[in-house]
């Protein structure tokens, strides 16, 4: 049995050790410039993840790639989700095809009739392409996929050449279709925050108007005023 009165000196010398133990190093912390933890990414691993490239073309790695040697990588990588055209298999996405079709009630958002840049497309396969081994195509593989869906959706003749230099003078049918500003109106309800009604009067309601499904949920309660 342990007696702390017998031991007085190995009892202070033990929670002197932990003491000591539990104390930082501040002057080797501080002579380092860091805690210790961690060390510096090397330039493979920062090239990793360094893979996004700008609408602008910036970021596109050297390499090329044909539309013909695109057909046959589109071929053995692709066309068993995407169909043989780019037509789309199943619940698959369809590639091509959707012209003039996004102001419809089923847009069919391709990328031909929707994709504003053809660098998008580069990123895009090579970073999740195909789906069931993403990020095993190399470069010039990726530029000639590029250069195939661009021609799939006679975006770029049959002799395209697709690199860092040519792809972003690609000009998409959607490239205008977008804007960096958001178009809806400001809202400042001040309505609800002073002068508040003491009640509320149900002036209509959903319920018989095939509107709301089935159930009840907060919405067949009516539309309050």
């Amino acid at each position: 049995m342990f007696n702390l009165h017998k031991t007085p000196r190995l009892f202070a010398g033990t929670w002197c050790g932990i003491l000591l133990a539990s104390i930082p190093l501040v002057g080797a912390a501080e002579q380092a410039g860091h805690y210790g933890y961690g060390e510096s990414a090397t330039d493979e691993q920062i090239a990793a993840w360094d893979i996004d490239i700008r609408p602008d073309g910036m970021g596109l790695p050297e390499g090329s790639g044909t539309v013909d040697e695109g057909m046959s990588v589109y071929e053995a990588q692709c066309a068993s989700c995407h169909g043989a055209f780019g037509e789309g298999m199943e619940r698959y996405p369809k590639l091509a095809g959707g012209d003039d079709s996004l102001a419809e009630d089923r847009p069919e958002k391709t990328v031909g009739s929707y994709w504003p840049y053809a660098s998008t497309l580069w990123d895009y396969i090579h970073r999740t392409m195909p789906f069931f081994a993403p990020q095993s195509l190399s470069d010039d593989q990726v530029y000639a996929l590029t250069a195939y869906v661009l021609n799939l959706n006679y975006i770029v003749d049959g002799d395209f050449v697709a690199n860092r230099e040519t792809l972003p003078k690609v000009v998409m049918p959607n490239q205008d279709g977008f804007t960096w500003e958001d178009p809806r109106p400001v809202v400042s309800n001040e309505r609800c925050m002073k002068d508040c009604k003491d009640e509320v009067n149900v002036a209509d309601s959903a319920a018989g108007k095939d509107l709301t499904p089935s159930t009840t949920g907060p919405l067949d309660e009516g539309i309050m005023e």
